[in-house]
């Protein structure tokens, strides 16, 4: 039984879930101070729990816009390599932007000052949707710290018409709700999470009780365009605008200056369209294309070969 207490008690029936049967590793709750006053928060997974080893990670996670460092759990246990799971800025236990400013570029220095943090060597630096943006932008500005780069499901200049239209939809509802079983159904009728089960665990982890009682979104984008699709004037763009604000940034240049090995790992039902693979492949021609038999969220949908695909490039000299 899971105890709602213990962020990493849900590991156990995780690993289960995907047919992991290794030790499962130790979990810890980070916490940077930022300049600002501002704090960055992310998970690291030690699988050495036998000799108590304490190996820093080889492999970094950022998550997708709307998601957290949770996203990434089944696959690090799939992975089983020391790993650190990041809490984007505005996301999870990260604290929000008062400028509302999701976009890579803005995003990553406070992925560097991590990075200089937690590891202390050149990462594999995976990331989903905004995450992975927010990953070139830092393997472009900092090098030392990225030996290889995966993107994905996500290119800068992603078709708004295709699949991440459903985004816009979810993410516009309310942001307040009288329990977490009300937001699993939501989830559930956009045909996101999966399983009830992974769902509910999502939820859990994406979510907050209130003081007087009502359940919220911990992530602040919800609540940036719930408030601009209800006509509230200061609020960030909503809808189209919102996630065009997320990959209008300068990816593209970001990817063009990346010195690692890049490789973008897409889902078959996932966001991206053919022509939007084409513009990736002739824009960053040097880079490895994969196609997975899944949707866009790949790290919650086939995990176990994400983290199996990962750690061969861990392994690969």
């Amino acid at each position: 039984m899971s105890d709602p207490d213990d962020e990493f008690s849900f590991l156990a029936a995780q690993a289960a879930e995907i047919g992991v049967d290794a030790p499962l590793p130790r979990g810890e709750r980070m916490t940077l101070p930022l300049a600002d006053g501002r704090t960055l928060s992310a998970l690291r997974y030690d699988p050495r729990i036998e000799d108590g080893g304490s190996d820093r990670p080889v492999v970094t996670f950022l998550h997708g816009a709307g998601l957290n460092a949770h996203t990434w759990d089944a696959t690090i246990l799939a992975l089983g390599l020391p790993a650190l799971a990041i809490d984007l800025p505005g996301h999870g236990d990260s604290s929000w932007r008062e400028d509302a400013a999701y976009v890579g570029r803005v995003l990553a220095p406070d992925v560097v000052a991590g990075l200089e943090a937690w590891t202390d060597r050149p990462q594999i630096l995976v990331g989903h949707s905004l995450g992975g943006l927010t990953a070139a932008a830092v393997a472009a500005d900092r090098p030392d710290l990225v030996d290889e780069l995966v993107v994905i499901d996500i290119t800068p200049g992603i078709d708004l018409n295709g699949g991440a239209a459903e985004l816009v939809a979810f993410f516009a509802g309310p942001t307040d709700w009288a329990s977490r079983e009300d937001l699993v159904e939501r989830a559930l009728a956009f045909g996101l999470g999966g399983t009830r089960e992974a769902t509910e665990r999502g939820v859990y982890f994406n979510s907050r009780r209130r003081p007087d009682g009502r359940v919220e979104w911990k992530h602040h984008f919800a609540h940036l365009a719930a408030a601009a699709a209800n006509g509230e004037a200061d609020a960030a763009p909503a809808g189209s605008d919102a996630i065009a604000a997320i990959l209008g940034d300068a990816g593209w240049r970001d990817l063009a200056a990346v010195s690692a090995p890049v490789t973008l790992i897409r889902g078959e039902r996932g966001f991206l369209t053919e022509a939007d693979v084409a513009d990736f492949h002739a824009r960053v021609p040097g880079a490895d294309i994969e196609t997975v038999p899944t949707g866009h969220n790949v790290q919650e949908e086939q995990p176990r070969a994400l983290g199996e695909r990962l750690r061969a490039f861990a392994r690969t000299p």
